[in-house]
């Protein structure tokens, strides 16, 4: 399948090249490349710095000012790129417009170093979302897709199994090649492989250091120092649950969902967990980077075992309590329970396969493909 897709940033991206740098993050393989070059198509200069004549052309500043829009791929990969940044926006403004692509280091570089503060917008594009979907698939035929191969566009519209898993392997084999090595000096990538296996079949459920270092013969603390690179890497992203003790919440055992949706092996109801996940982490990346608004997402547990799947904060106020099934169409005790307690802005029942949509009480039971589907990502 080959289609043009229309991504739900390009609006935004188009406004903000006309005022700054444009620094665009994600991950590997998501679409960044294509989306930058459908901005402007009869009017741009791409050049990647891992192409040795193109990185040559960056060097020198030598591209030509009559294009609408100048693309910098690979740029962090230079040494001082941001200072390097900073002194073109200085000098010549963003005529042409500039935008940057990469992905781990370029989303963390706010960490530390020289600051592109004032002269830069970022956005963080994600896999396809079914509202980005509309007009290819049915909201129920997107759900299906995304959680059979993934949102990832080449797996996504190659609708081929065989052809996703192959893709799915020489994807992380070139991240962890390739993009690992620029982050960190890791020798045990076998290690890793087998991490993210076992990561892939513990999505949706609390995370045990301990246990992960037992099956791999390390310590918890190599553990914990693994994931926080697959998360920099774009590999998974992590769920702590909710305290209003912030220290708290960071300290309890946190969930783990994959990008990839596609690359989960549990069952079907933590498929579709990880979907809504990475659905919800979108929205609020959406949010925060278009209209700089502070979300916090989380799931919710309490020592007598009751939890919700997801806890939304948006500007510090309790938003969503979301549950999510494949089936049941009864109210979950636990989301009715922290609903009367809580009272958030909405309680919602995410359900995959339901007859009829209702609301019990303070409780909206929805279809879970259309409720994803009008979702603002």
């Amino acid at each position: 399948m080959s289609l043009s897709l229309s991504r739900s940033l390009t609006p935004q991206i188009l406004d903000d090249l006309g005022k700054k740098i444009v620094l665009l993050s994600g991950p590997r393989q998501v679409g960044k490349t294509y989306l930058s070059k459908k901005l402007f198509p009869n009017s741009f200069e791409y050049l990647n710095f891992d192409a040795s004549s193109e990185r040559q052309i960056i060097r020198k500043q030598s591209w030509s000012r009559k294009h609408d829009l100048i693309i910098f791929d690979e740029i962090h990969k230079m040494r001082d790129w941001k200072r390097w940044l900073k002194g073109i926006y200085d000098t010549e403004g963003v005529r042409p417009r500039l935008l940057a692509t990469g992905s781990a280091r370029m989303d963390t570089f706010r960490r530390g170093g020289e600051s592109l503060a004032g002269r830069h917008h970022l956005h963080r594009l994600h896999p396809l979302s079914l509202a980005e979907l509309r007009g290819v698939f049915s909201a129920k035929e997107a759900l299906d897709n995304i959680i059979q191969f993934g949102g990832f566009p080449e797996p996504l519209l190659s609708q081929s199994e065989g052809f996703s898993k192959r893709w799915r392997v020489s994807h992380l084999d070139r991240i962890l090649r390739e993009d690992l090595l620029d982050l960190e000096k890791v020798r045990e990538l076998k290690q890793l492989e087998i991490l993210v296996d076992l990561l892939s079949e513990r999505v949706g459920s609390t995370l045990s250091y301990a246990s992960l270092a037992k099956d791999l013969e390390i310590s918890p603390h190599t553990v914990k120092k693994w994931i926080q690179i697959l998360e920099r890497l774009f590999v998974i992203f992590v769920v702590t649950p909710y305290s209003k003790n912030i220290a708290q919440s960071i300290l309890k055992e946190p969930k783990i969902y994959f990008f990839d949706t596609g690359r989960v092996t549990a069952q079907a109801g933590a498929r579709l967990e990880n979907l809504v996940a990475c659905a919800l982490l979108k929205r609020q990346h959406f949010l925060e980077d278009t209209q700089g608004e502070k979300l916090c997402l989380h799931y919710l547990k309490d020592k007598t075992k009751k939890e919700i799947d997801f806890l939304t904060l948006r500007e510090k106020q309790l938003e969503y309590l979301i549950e999510v099934k494949t089936s049941d169409e009864q109210i979950s005790p636990s989301l009715r329970y922290y609903t009367e307690k809580l009272k958030p802005q909405k309680a919602i029942q995410l359900v995959q396969h339901l007859k009829r949509e209702q609301q019990i009480h303070s409780v909206e039971i929805l279809d879970a493909a259309n409720w994803l589907g009008s979702l603002e990502t």
